[in-house]
C-alpha cells in the first residue's frame, strides 16, 4: 500500500472554491486527502479509468456481477455531471426559477412584496446539495461495493497493463471512461483576461453585474438564462444564425424569445476577435458581417463545446485508436484493442449523463458477457433545461428528409393543453413526426415547462415500437401538461377517418337506428 503523494491531494483540493464546509464533506466523499490506494490483485476481470458516470456504472454493475473491478480516477469521483456540470447547474437553475415565479405572481392574483436575490446564499446552496449527494459517488461506497479504487493519474504501458503512481494493473479487460473537458476557443488574448468555465462557475461566491456568455448551445443558454434572473446584465454570444445550432429552428426561436424577455441579450452570428483588460473591465471585440463592437464585462463564461479528455493516457502503448473527437470505438464500443472498451464523453458525439450511463450497461454485457450489444441501437433522448425546457428524441425533419423518409407531422401547442393555461405556462408546443401514411414515431421535440419530463413517454413508444395510434388508446390523467402527446395521438387517429370509412360508419349507424 502507499500513500497519495501530498502535492497531488494539495493540486485537488486546490480547485475547489471556495474551501468551505460543503466543498470540505464534498472532497472528503469523492477524493479523500488521506486515501490509501489498496494492493492490486493480480490481475482484474476489468479495470475502470475515470470515475464520472460511465466508469462508475460499469464499476459498480461489474462489481455487482462479482468481477474483480479495479476503479482509477485523478480528480474527482462523480466526474462532471456530480462536481461541475448536472447537479451544480441545476441547483443553480431552481434558484433563478424561483425569481421566474415571483415575477409572474401577480398573474395569479399574488403579490410578492419584492425579489432579493442573494446571490451568495444561492451558490452556497448549491454547494450544501452536491455535497449531500456526493455520498453516492463517494471512495468509500465503491470500496464497499468490492471495488478497489485507485485515486491517481492512469496510463497504459501495455495492451493488458495500466500504471497507476507505483502500483501497476494488470487486466483481462479495460474500460476507458475519462470523459471530456471544457473547450476553449483560440480567441487572441483571452487566457490573458481570464475566463470561466463549467469546471470554474460554480465557485462564484459574488455575482458578476456583468457577464458575457461565448456559445449558445445547451450549457450557454441554461447559464445565460439563470445568471441573468438572479441578478446580472448578461450578454449571449453564438457564431451560428441561432441558439441550439441543432434543435428544431422552431424551438430555438421560442426559447430566444424567452430569454430576451428574461433580459439576456443575444447576439447571433457573432464573432469574438479578440479579448483584452481595461481598468477592472474586461473587453471583448465582437464582429458581426463586417462591423465590429466593444463588450465590456465583468466575467466570460465559454461555453463552446467539449473535448475528449485522452492525452496523458498513453494510448499507443495500449494499440488503441483515437481522434480529436476521442477514443475510435464500433459499434460494442470495443476499441482497436479488442480487450479494450470505451463509454461516455470520451468516446460519444453526444455527451450526456444519461447516455453514459447507457453506454456503461453496454460495455458490461460485451466485455464480460461475450454479450453483442449495440451503441446504434440506442434511442437517445435529450433536454436543455432553460424555461421552457426543450426536450427531443429521434429524428428531427430534417434529418427523415435527408434520409428520403417522407412525415406528417403533429403539431400542438401548450396553450391548447388545459393545464398549461390554467398553469400559466402555455409558452411553446409538441411537436410529432411519423412515417407518413403510418403511426411510427420517427422522433418528436417538446417546447415546455416540463418538457423533460414529458419526453420519456414518446421515448419509451419508440423503443419498443408503439405506434402514435398505441399512445391514443391509453388513458392520461386529466388535467396534465403530458396530455398535450394524447392529443397528437388523437389527432393521428382523426386521419384515418377517411370519406370511405365515416361513409361506411353513416350507413351502419343509419341501419342500426
Amino acid at each position: 500500500m502507499f500513500n497519495l503523494q501530498k502535492e497531488t491531494d494539495d493540486r485537488m483540493l486546490g480547485k475547489i472554491r471556495p474551501q468551505d464546509e460543503h466543498n470540505r464533506r464534498l472532497v472528503a466523499n469523492v477524493h479523500p486527502p488521506d486515501w490509501i490506494n489498496p494492493q492490486p490483485a493480480d490481475r482484474y476481470h476489468l479495470v475502470v479509468l475515470g470515475a464520472g458516470t460511465a466508469g462508475l456504472v460499469t464499476a459498480a454493475g461489474a462489481a455487482g456481477l462479482g468481477a474483480k473491478v479495479a476503479l482509477v480516477e485523478r480528480h474527482l469521483m462523480g466526474g462532471d455531471c456530480l462536481n461541475v456540470g448536472c447537479v451544480p447547474s441545476k441547483a443553480v437553475i431552481r434558484s433563478s426559477r424561483v425569481v421566474t415565479e415571483l415575477r409572474a405572481a401577480h398573474r395569479f392574483g399574488v403579490r410578492p412584496s419584492g425579489v432579493d436575490v442573494d446571490f451568495p446564499a444561492v451558490m452556497e446552496r448549491m454547494r450544501r446539495i452536491r455535497a449531500g449527494i456526493s455520498h453516492h459517488d463517494s471512495a468509500e461506497r465503491f470500496r464497499t461495493l468490492g471495488v478497489d479504487v485507485f485515486l491517481g493519474e492512469a496510463r497504459f504501458l501495455s495492451p493488458n497493463r495500466v500504471q497507476v503512481g507505483a502500483a501497476t494493473l494488470r487486466f483481462k479487460k479495460a474500460v476507458i471512461a475519462t470523459g471530456a473537458r471544457a473547450v476553449v476557443p483560440p480567441i487572441e488574448g483571452l487566457k490573458a483576461a481570464s475566463y470561466l468555465t463549467n469546471e470554474t462557475v460554480f465557485s462564484l461566491t459574488e455575482r458578476p453585474r456583468r457577464l458575457a456568455v461565448i456559445g449558445a448551445g445547451p450549457l450557454g443558454c441554461e447559464l445565460a438564462q439563470a445568471f441573468a434572473l438572479l441578478g446580472s446584465e448578461v450578454t449571449l454570444i453564438e457564431k451560428d444564425s441561432q441558439l441550439l445550432i441543432r434543435e428544431d429552428r422552431d424551438a430555438a426561436k421560442v426559447l430566444a424569445n424567452a430569454l430576451a424577455r428574461d433580459g439576456v441579450q443575444i447576439k447571433l452570428g457573432t464573432s469574438v476577435r479578440r479579448a483584452s483588460v481595461a481598468g477592472d473591465s474586461k473587453v471583448l471585440q465582437l464582429e458581426r458581417r463586417g462591423e465590429t463592437e466593444l463588450l465590456s464585462v465583468d466575467e466570460i463564461l465559454v461555453g463552446a463545446g467539449r473535448a475528449p479528455n485522452i492525452e496523458e493516457l498513453n494510448l499507443e502503448s495500449a494499440g488503441v485508436a483515437y481522434e480529436r473527437t476521442g477514443v475510435v470505438v464500433n459499434d460494442y464500443l470495443q476499441t482497436t484493442n479488442s480487450k479494450i472498451y470505451a463509454a461516455g464523453d470520451v468516446c460519444l458525439s453526444h455527451k450526456f449523463t444519461h447516455t453514459a450511463d447507457a453506454t456503461a450497461r453496454i460495455v458490461i454485457q460485451n466485455a464480460l458477457f461475450l454479450g453483442r450489444k449495440k451503441l446504434s441501437a440506442l434511442t437517445v433522448p435529450w433536454c436543455t433545461y432553460t424555461t421552457p425546457e426543450i426536450a427531443h428524441v429521434g429524428m428531427y425533419e430534417r434529418d427523415a428528409q435527408q434520409r428520403g423518409i417522407p412525415v406528417d407531422a403533429y403539431l400542438i401547442a401548450m396553450n391548447g393543453v388545459d393545464r398549461a393555461v390554467t398553469d400559466g405556462e402555455e409558452e411553446g408546443f409538441l411537436k410529432i413526426h411519423v412515417q407518413k401514411g403510418k403511426d411510427k414515431i420517427l422522433g418528436a421535440t417538446i417546447v415546455a415547462d416540463h418538457a423533460g419530463e414529458m419526453i420519456s413517454e414518446i421515448t419509451l413508444a419508440m423503443v419498443h415500437h408503439l405506434g402514435l395510434g398505441k399512445i391514443a388508446s391509453v388513458i392520461h390523467p386529466y388535467p396534465t401538461q403530458a396530455e398535450a402527446i394524447k392529443k397528437a395521438a388523437d389527432a393521428y387517429n382523426r386521419t384515418r377517418l377517411t370519406p370511405l370509412v365515416k361513409k361506411l360508419m353513416a350507413r351502419w349507424l343509419a341501419w342500426t337506428r
